[in-house]
């Protein structure tokens, strides 16, 4: 238990520290930090998670790959094949993995069927708010990027915005805790991931370097509070009010 609380706090200081160097933007530095507090919240959460989840696990470790790889960038030449930089595809597709599995995770706890029978309009809502929102935000970087980052950034910030949508609908679904907590990291990963945009591509503000990193622990925080939640529901709500009227 010593160990656990350790570790806890000692990932609390480096969040802190990472937040403070990338406002001041020192990226080396920063992509080091990062790496390091992924690596050690993966050996959290397989140490002292007593119910895991593969899809969770998978997302950490994934995830912190994409990281080291990013980190490595910065001391390696650079990589290119046919002008494609071998470091920068390479870390996002991992990061689009890993939300993926994100998305599976909560896909694989929600009876998907009974979602699209009582919210199909919802639904349907919420995927014309993504393509617009996805369409808005990357369209704002289109004169930064190549035609192959921007599709990458396309499909990426697709990724992302399917993931709020899908947590929104496992909360509606579930409405605890677990699913609670999953929705805020969530929210806090697609603000983190607009803002960051903005940060590299659109403003030289290094006020955003804060704040985009700040939403990043922040998510992380919420998603390892989820990790460690049981899920309680799905709690009577109104998708369930026609069964217990017919009932």
């Amino acid at each position: 238990m010593l160990a656990n609380k350790i570790l806890k706090v000692l990932l609390l200081l480096l969040g802190g520290i990472f937040i403070i160097l990338q406002g001041l933007a020192y990226e080396v530095e920063g992509a080091a930090v990062s790496a390091l507090m992924l690596v050690l919240l993966t050996i959290l959460y397989c140490g002292w998670t007593s119910e895991k989840s593969w899809h969770f696990f998978w997302f950490l470790v994934i995830f912190a790959v994409g990281h080291l790889l990013s980190y490595s960038g910065w001391f390696m030449p650079l990589l290119e094949v046919d002008q494609f930089d071998i470091h920068y595809y390479s870390a996002n597709i991992l990061f689009i993995i890993a939300y993926l599995f994100l998305i599976i995770k909560v896909l694989t706890s929600i009876n998907v069927g009974k979602v699209f029978r009582e919210l199909l309009i919802p639904v349907i809502i919420l995927v014309v708010l993504d393509v617009f929102c996805v369409i808005i935000v990357t369209d704002a970087t289109e004169n930064s990027l190549t035609t192959y980052e921007y599709i990458l950034e396309f499909v990426y910030n697709g990724v992302i915005m399917a993931l709020l949508s899908v947590a929104l609908i496992g909360y509606m679904y579930r409405n605890d805790n677990k699913s609670m907590l999953f929705l805020l990291g969530s929210i806090c990963i697609v603000f983190s991931e607009i803002i960051q945009l903005a940060y590299y591509y659109i403003l030289e503000d290094k006020n955003l370097g804060f704040i985009y990193s700040f939403f990043l622990v922040v998510a992380f925080v919420f998603f390892y509070l989820q990790s460690q939640l049981k899920y309680t529901g799905p709690q009577p709500t109104y998708l369930d009010m026609d069964e217990q009227l017919e009932a």
